[in-house]
Order: structure tokens, then sequence, then C-alpha cells
């Protein structure tokens, strides 16, 4: 069982509770859990309760219990592009899921994860597609995946079909289609979704999108662009061809987040992937 430490630094007595969620970002879900071990929480090495008073300078220590339950498969690769105490980037390579599921028991980032920290638990902080590549964000505790969850900014690179617009955003909310469990589609009593976009790249056939999201829907870039008559190259689930590609044409190519060790903000890159870069 792994340990976070905190300095406190407060002016005034505080509530632990309240010391934590405010000025450490540490979640509520992970107080409740830090209640039922023994010795969950400590303040100078005692065990203390949630209501305790915290001062200037008491060290606070809380557990991190780990569980991992995903097989381990060493087998498999995905560049590391970073890692310390709290993260680790993979750049994941098209068709490697991110999560085990009932089709995939053995072959995804997860399983590959548990190979490499068979003792921490698998807490991916953005979820690709099973066909998207690129950076992939997975926090070492609770506490970590808490403050990445509200730090990460991606950037995401797609080649669409056609000519499009230099820059737009596409407001269009997003629902499941009512006859599939894995399609999405829009429709006005889904749940709001937007995406902005602006061209690096176009050569009549396809253009080169730089992508941000400003809500995060299941399949939303897909979505989106089908939406407005530009499908992704190789997506045939939403009406791109696959006469060039055979997976849909994107790659989460940059990301931004604060380490939630040192405060620092970590910006990271990966390189278009060679065949969405042989469309141009």
């Amino acid at each position: 069982m792994s340990e976070l430490i905190f300095i406190a630094e407060t002016d005034a007595p505080r509530m632990l509770k309240n010391y934590l969620r405010g000025s450490c970002g540490v979640s509520g879900g992970l107080l409740r859990r830090l209640k039922s071990i023994e010795g969950g929480i400590k303040i100078n090495g005692t065990a203390a309760r949630a209501v305790d008073v915290v001062r200037q300078g008491d060290v606070i220590t809380l557990a991190q219990p780990e569980n991992a339950t995903i097989e381990a498969n060493s087998a498999l690769n995905a560049p590391i592009v970073f890692e310390n105490g709290a993260a680790v980037v993979f750049d994941k390579p098209a068709g490697m899921p991110v999560h085990p599921s009932a089709g995939h028991r053995n072959d995804t980032l997860g399983n590959l994860f548990a190979a490499l920290y068979p003792d921490i638990v698998f807490r991916p902080i953005n979820r690709l597609d099973k066909d998207t590549s690129g950076l992939c964000l997975i926090a070492k505790d609770p506490y970590s995946a808490n403050i990445l969850q509200g730090s990460c900014h991606k950037l995401y690179y797609a080649a669409v079909h056609g000519d499009t617009d230099e820059t737009g955003t596409i407001e269009a909310p997003i629902a499941r289609s009512e006859d599939s469990i894995i399609m999405r589609c829009v429709r006005e009593d889904g749940r709001r979704a937007v995406t902005h976009y602006r061209k690096l790249f176009g050569n009549g056939k396809y253009s080169l999108l730089e992508i941000e999201l400003e809500t995060g829907r299941t399949h939303q870039i897909r979505v989106h662009f089908s939406h407005i008559g530009h499908p992704l190259a190789g997506d045939g689930l939403y009406g791109g061809l696959r006469e060039d590609i055979t997976r849909h044409a994107l790659h989460c190519g940059r990301m931004r987040f604060v380490c939630p060790l040192s405060g620092e903000d970590i910006s990271l890159q990966s390189e278009l992937p060679k065949d969405i870069e042989r469309l141009f």
C-alpha cells in the first residue's frame, strides 16, 4: 500500500476534510474510502478523522490502497512518452483498445499497464477509441486521477473527406442511436456537444484538421464531422470511405496537463502516424 504525504500550509486551523478537498484536490470519494481503512488518514503519524483540525506544518498521510484486477500481458507494446510518480502517458497505437471488454480481454492498454505496474490500479484519464491513436494519460493513484481529470487539455488531428472551412465550430447535441448500442447520432434530445477545428492542409480529397473538444461525448469528433458532410477517412461506421486507410483517421497528437506532484505544466506531442500522413 503506497502513501500520499502533504505538509499543511494554512494561515489558520482548518477541518482536515475541508483542507484536503479545498487545498489539495482530494476527492470526496477518496476520503470516503480512506475512512474505511484502519490508519487510512494520519496527522503527524497518528490516526486521524476527517473532522479533526489541521494546522500549519502538520504532516498529513493518506493511504493509497490498490487492488489491480486486469490480467497482465507483457507481450504488448505502446511507447511511454512521459512518466513520473503520479502518471504515465502512452503513445497508443491504432487497433489497441484502452480498457478490457468482452471482446478484448488480453490485448488492451490496460493489460500492458498491468504488466508494467502490477500493484497499481489502471486509471485512464482520456479513453481513446480502439482505432484512435495517440497520447493516453493514466493516473497512478486516486488523488492524481482527481487532479488530472480537471487539468488535461488535448488536441486531436483528423483527416476528413472533402474541403472544409478554414476554421469552424460544430455545436450539435449527441445521443445514442436508437437501433445500436455503439453508434451515436445528432439529435435534439441529445447531450450538448461542441467541437472546434481549424484546417491545417487540404489536397481536394481530404482535409487535415486540428480539433479541440469543448465537451467530451462518445464518438464526438466522428459524429460531428459526419453530421456536417465531412466524415473521417476510413470511418465506415459514420460514412467514411476505407479505400485509402483501414481505420478512422484520428490521432490525439498534443496533450497538456498540470503535474499533481509538482504543479508543473507538462506539454507532450505525438507525431502524426504514417497511415494518416500518407493521405496527403
